[in-house]
């Protein structure tokens, strides 16, 4: 079948929307009309640099409506409505753990570019294009999934905006709600209000975090932030936020969360922290960064690395989708919707920091 997809083949240059072939389903697997698909800063760090192969179909924040099934597929039939999801195997200590970001295979079954048996479901006038990226490449207007990866949409849910529940949602409040553990009463800073530190605001005021306090550049960020829940807004491009934050707390926070990759911010998540607090993060630094050692054994204190929020999409994804139904999680106040044809103007916002979470209308 010959569906649009944008394909990735040089950094130097944005995603450009072209006709390709998809293949049927395989066994286990979903064909899946993709209706929206978020973009996140990883399709973005992917495109510009060669962590998976190119040329490449990115996009995993998809969201869409199965059209057909591959053999043995029995949780879905034509006619369902689904989030795609992270990729992962089912199989390894992780995955019976239901813990699928750590998959024993993420890496290649989410940045390899192929099946694991090495193929891959589309092609341009023969030729293979790289796919399957994070198992579904949902920058297209049809997706091959596996079954496994898929989530099922309530009918009264707006399919449209469901995706980003896939990545940035479900890493910033399963970050705080998983990873973290956060309990009522408790305190956090959380160092960027993009999609998924703006995820974790809400998540935080949800299980009754006391102290929620925001650290970014950008204002209408920060402000967005006073909007979901967070109680204290600073301004890190005017204030050495780490001083600012145990000067109000007086003894620091308990938790810090850094969705930034700047090795500065990551010294700053530390420091702000109350003796035995977490700092927890969702990206490496883009440069070498040495942690205090003796502040971290003299405090207690430690540093957390987080992969997917540790949740289960099939069992935190409803959960999410629960809580937005009953007005606690208002992540569409963060979306931005673009036509698919304007990937490239999507794309820049998103880098800019001028849109919170784009997502492609197909």
């Amino acid at each position: 079948m010959r569906i649009l997809a944008a394909v990735s083949r040089d950094a130097a240059r944005p995603p450009t929307v072209e006709t390709l072939d998809i293949e049927e389903p395989r066994a286990g697997e979903i064909l899946v009309r993709i209706v929206a698909s978020g973009i996140c800063h990883t399709d973005i760090n992917v495109h510009e640099r060669d962590r998976s192969p190119k040329p490449i179909v990115l996009g995993h924040e998809g969201a869409g409506i199965v059209e057909r099934v591959g053999p043995g597929v029995m949780r879905f039939v034509p006619g369902d409505r689904v989030i795609l999801s992270v990729n992962y195997c089912g199989e390894c200590p992780s995955c019976r753990q239901n813990a699928h970001s750590y998959c024993y295979e993420c890496l290649p079954r989410n940045f390899g570019g192929r099946r694991p048996d090495g193929s891959t479901p589309l092609a341009q006038n023969g030729a293979p294009i790289n796919a399957r990226f994070f198992g579904q490449s949902s920058f297209a207007t049809y997706s091959l999934a596996d079954e496994r990866s898929a989530v099922k949409v309530p009918d009264d849910m707006p399919l449209e905006i469901m995706g980003p529940l896939a990545c940035g949602v479900i890493t910033g409040a399963g970050s705080v709600i998983n990873s973290l553990a956060m309990r009522p009463g408790q305190s956090i800073a959380i160092f960027g209000t993009g999609a998924v530190g703006l995820s974790a605001v809400m998540a935080a005021k949800i299980v009754g975090a006391t102290r929620i306090i925001a650290v970014d550049v950008v204002p209408a960020r920060l402000q967005l932030a006073l909007e979901l829940g967070a109680t204290d807004a600073i301004n890190a491009g005017d204030n050495n936020p780490a001083q600012v934050i145990r000067e109000r707390t007086r003894y620091g926070v308990d938790f810090s969360f850094n969705t930034t990759r700047f090795p500065e911010v990551f010294t700053q998540a530390l420091e702000c922290l109350a003796p035995r607090g977490t700092a927890g993060f969702v990206g490496a630094p883009l440069n070498p960064w040495t942690p205090d050692l003796f502040q971290i054994l003299s405090g207690g204190r430690t540093v957390r690395g987080i992969l997917g929020g540790d949740a289960s999409p099939g069992l935190f994804i409803p959960l999410l989708m629960e809580y937005y139904r009953q007005g606690r999680l208002p992540f569409d106040r963060l979306i931005r919707f673009y036509p698919f044809r304007d990937i490239a103007q999507a794309f820049a916002d998103c880098e800019h920091g001028t849109t919170v979470k784009a997502v492609l209308r197909m």
